[in-house]
């Protein structure tokens, strides 16, 4: 490895050794005495790697002869997983101590988990995706059954990982038979062997790895696990899942397809369109027949994630950005929307239960009001943020000619709008019966109101997100 390489790696080795010398201090410093400690220092370090990656100068570099790529698209991505992340870490906390789940290998799984996702959304080679995938799921999939005492949990665990080996197999065949017909696992060299056309096995070969990935980011048809898993696992588990994962498998995708196989957009576009559509009508007339609100973000999650694939399939630098911009966006919400839910309790216990909001704005109309902010942007209305997130997306897949997914797009998202506002009229005008109880954890209350407040202060210019994410856009698409 020269000095190159390694400058180039330095974040992910950086928390790859803070994560093993996590687990040391854990062992010698009494095990779980030490996990608070270790979640506020996982936390500091997600927020110093982004400002590392953040700050880095906008050259393109490349590691270990093109496997690892640190491009304006890496970057960004990078930084919106680190900062998720850090944010859900904190957020953790409070409730885990409740539960008597604070174990000192929560925040050690995260960190490794974050690791896999910086190194897939860097990959240039078949074989350095598929090894940040896997160690991306192995932490997941040990987090998910994190609650050993409840068979929820640990069903949760187990249909993650019986899938998830099912999608990596996919992965595997379809990397597999792209070598076989192009004769090297980067992804430059498959795209050089494009130019005369798109072979038939090349074709399978990406139609394998494009099921394995949309696995990973819970899209239709290959969604069956994401309602169980979010009921099932903690609820800390949950609110990670819902956020930094969903980045990196949109990116690693968007790397999978501009990288390998840039030159013919026609083809996976329409697999990715029909992906597209599927989730987001799916995931939102499934989730009206919801009573826990784990399962509802469930859905919710599989239909935001068929907008956010929208913006792929137009195949442009426009469609990439207004996916980024998306997945942004929507991760935020679904911060500020968990913050909530981790806070749920009804007599002193913690509660999903949909039905137990019944008139939550009268004993906390703040509160109340902020979640009446997050949902009418998850909804799509107007003035909020959420509203532009899917313009982008619309626009994308209109100007590349995809009006009938625009269409489609449109009304899955009018059927999406009732369950969200059903839980707001529920809050305000539900029935006289007992509901949750009052008060927040201090830093639940400060996320919960600082992402409704994003969610209208955002629209004046997005923070600075859409012209981010138009260089990381440029940055892919070349």
């Amino acid at each position: 490895m020269t000095e190159a390489d390694f400058s180039t790696i330095l974040p992910e080795f950086l928390l790859t050794v803070f994560a093993l010398g996590s687990v040391l201090f854990g062992v010698f410093a009494g095990k779980d005495r030490s996990a608070p400690l270790l979640i506020w220092a996982t936390a500091a370090v997600f927020v110093l790697l982004a400002l590392l990656i953040g700050f880095a100068g906008p050259a393109d570099r490349y590691a270990f002869y093109g496997m690892f790529v640190e491009d304006g698209f890496a970057r960004f991505t990078k930084v919106a997983i680190l900062l998720s992340a850090a944010v859900v870490l904190v957020l953790s906390q409070e409730y885990l101590e409740r539960r008597a789940l604070l174990r000192f290998e929560y925040p050690i799984l995260i960190a490794l988990s974050v690791v896999g996702m910086m190194v897939t959304v860097s990959a240039g080679d078949l074989i350095a995706l598929y090894m940040g995938i896997e160690l991306q799921s192995l932490a997941l999939y040990v987090l998910a059954s994190l609650r050993r005492d409840s068979a929820k949990s640990s069903e949760a665990g187990m249909k993650y990982f019986v899938l998830g080996s099912l999608s990596s197999g996919m992965l595997l065949y379809g990397a597999s038979l792209t070598y076989g017909f192009a004769g090297t696992t980067q992804f430059a060299g498959i795209l050089s062997t494009l130019g005369q056309g798109m072979p038939v096995g090349l074709l399978f070969g990406l139609v394998f790895m494009l099921a394995g990935i949309a696995f990973k980011v819970s899209a239709a048809p290959f969604h069956m696990w994401t309602p169980d898993v979010y009921e099932g696992a903690p609820t800390p588990v949950t609110a990670f899942l819902a956020t930094a994962p969903k980045i990196a498998g949109l990116a690693f995708l968007a790397r999978l397809v501009y990288d390998a196989f840039g030159l013919v957009p026609a083809d996976w576009g329409q697999v990715l369109a029909v992906i597209s559509v599927l989730s987001i009508l799916l995931g939102s007339v499934a989730a009206i027949g919801q009573k826990d609100i784990k399962r509802l973000m469930a859905y919710s999650s599989i239909s935001h994630i068929g907008f956010a694939m929208m913006g792929l399939a137009a195949g442009t630098v426009e469609g990439v950005q207004a996916m980024l911009i998306y997945i942004v966006i929507y991760v935020a919400m679904s911060i500020g929307t968990f913050a909530f839910i981790l806070s749920m309790r009804k007599d002193g216990v913690s509660t999903t239960q949909i039905d137990t909001l019944s008139l939550y704005a009268r004993r906390e109309p703040l509160k109340a009001l902020a979640l009446l902010a997050l949902f009418f942007s998850m909804a799509g209305v107007p003035p909020f943020i959420g509203f532009f997130a899917k313009f982008y997306v619309l626009k994308a897949a209109v100007d590349a000619g995809l009006v009938w997914l625009a269409v489609l797009g449109v009304l899955g998202s009018v059927a999406a709008a009732y369950y969200y506002l059903r839980i707001v009229f529920l809050m305000y005008f539900g029935k006289e019966e007992g509901g949750l109880d009052a008060g927040m954890n201090r830093v639940h209350a400060v996320v919960l109101l600082a992402s409704a407040a994003i969610m209208l202060l955002g629209v004046i210019n997005l923070f600075g997100v859409d012209a981010a994410a138009a260089l990381a856009a440029q940055a892919l698409v070349r």
